[in-house]
């Protein structure tokens, strides 16, 4: 993994809403970029309270949900269901 990190956790099927797969394009970024932050623990950009729930849940495997800034301003989220068997990527105006 990127960052030299450690899965912490299964994602499952990957999968993606077109439109979060625009906003990667058009910021040259990477969804593994992203995805390897996320399996990582590191949560991005949500706040202290949802970090912790992201914590909680690795311990009692409820469902995770992250947040990234791409270079170009755009929000994205990846959420991983608690069964770990599928991990999306989306807008948060598409949740």
């Amino acid at each position: 993994m990127e960052n030299s990190k450690i899965a912490k956790f299964a994602l499952g099927e990957i999968v993606s809403t077109p439109a979060a797969l625009r906003a990667l394009d058009a910021s040259g970024q990477s969804p593994d970029e992203f995805l390897d932050r996320h399996a990582g623990g590191d949560w991005g950009v949500v706040s202290k309270g949802d970090c912790h729930l992201n914590d909680e849940a690795l311990r009692s495997g409820e469902r995770l949900l992250s947040a990234y800034m791409l270079a170009s301003g755009v929000k994205i989220w990846i959420i991983t269901e608690a069964v770990r068997n599928s991990t999306c990527i989306l807008l948060p105006s598409e949740y």
